[in-house]
């Protein structure tokens, strides 16, 4: 391989403003015998590497860091004990690299890419053959860069514990990749949508995703109530992702069906309001269950039904190049996208 330097982002300190970050020339690493060089060609944004970058990200991380934990690109060289993938084969990262399969396990739980592990932003990365899988067949590099962190979660949240069938009834809420992922995949499994938002534009968009019902939740605050008379009896609904936090479990517990799951996955919202009590998932007969992305294992599953459903991922539609990924960050704390935002590596 000719290249002998890579360009890369570190978090070298934390700042609000994302002033710790530098971008810098660095050697290429070697390859070990069970390892793969990956020419990156896509990296992805999640509200996790802001908070990394901040100094906010309450699991596992260290400084300096090359960030982010979501890629996707070309293998240019495999170690000598590699049986996985061969020189040209597309693949993406995988999360948490210790993950395999099964639930997540403490250690598991200390391999994140971008956190502990130096991640995707960046030209050229090395891994162990074990923490990267082929990608979607049917997907681009910019799109397959989007699946390791948001898709894998959303996919968790709906297969992980108790597989979603089809006719059940699944919430979202908001248009980030993790709630877009989520309608997706449930949409492709024959299951009913409701997702709330807070425009009548990004309700719009959620409409032509497949969304069968749109609540305005500024609008409608009482969301809760109003998503359970959707629900056929007003039973309730049978899965919430849950990425808001504080703001919004409360009104999940209200449109939640006996025996339904609530998966747990971010806290974007805030609320002076007193936090529910774990007791409520007593009171609301309900599983509330937090969600850390998932498996190597679960991961492959994923892809497989990308590939046979032919599920194209929401990339926003400004695209940064790698010397720009301040912007890109100031962009997602922002909130002005709609899916992924998504980093073109050359």
């Amino acid at each position: 391989m000719a290249a002998s330097k890579t360009m890369q982002w570190s978090v070298d300190s934390t700042d609000d403003a994302f002033k710790g970050m530098t971008y810098a020339e660095a050697p290429i690493p070697s390859v070990g015998e069970y390892e793969v060089l990956v020419k990156f060609q896509a990296a992805s944004l999640n509200f996790r590497d802001l908070m990394i970058a901040k100094g906010t990200y309450p699991f596992a991380h260290k400084y300096p860091i090359v960030p982010a934990s979501d890629g996707a690109g070309e293998v240019v060289e495999v170690g000598s004990r590699v049986t996985a993938f061969k020189k040209g084969d597309a693949v993406l990262t995988l999360f948490n690299q210790g993950h395999q399969y099964g639930p997540v396990d403490p250690q598991a739980a200390l391999t994140g890419v971008g956190g502990v592990i130096d991640g995707t932003l960046r030209q050229y990365g090395v891994y162990n053959e074990l923490g990267l899988v082929k990608a979607p067949k049917n997907l681009n590099a910019l799109e397959s860069s989007t699946l390791p962190c948001a898709a894998l979660t959303s996919w968790n949240a709906l297969y992980g514990l108790r597989p979603l069938q089809p006719g059940q009834i699944v919430l979202v809420q908001g248009t980030g990749g993790v709630s877009i992922f989520a309608l997706q995949f449930a949409k492709a499994a024959g299951a009913t949508v409701i997702a709330t938002t807070s425009s009548e534009e990004k309700g719009e968009k959620l409409k032509r995703l497949g969304a069968d019902h749109v609540i305005n939740y500024r609008t409608t605050p009482n969301w809760g109530e109003v998503a359970r008379q959707l629900t056929p009896d007003q039973l309730g609904v049978d899965y919430i992702v849950e990425v808001g936090g504080p703001g919004t479990v409360e009104q999940s517990l209200k449109c939640i069906k006996m025996e339904g799951i609530i998966c747990i996955i971010g806290f974007l919202g805030s609320s002076d309001k007193p936090r529910p009590s774990i007791l409520d998932a007593l009171s609301n007969i309900c599983t509330v269950r937090g969600v850390y992305v998932g498996s190597r294992a679960m991961l492959k599953d994923m892809v497989r039904a990308i590939e046979a459903n032919d599920i194209h991922p929401v990339v926003d539609e400004k695209i940064f190049s790698l010397d720009r990924t301040r912007e890109a960050y100031e962009y997602l704390a922002a909130q002005k996208h709609f899916g992924k935002v998504v980093i073109k590596i050359d």
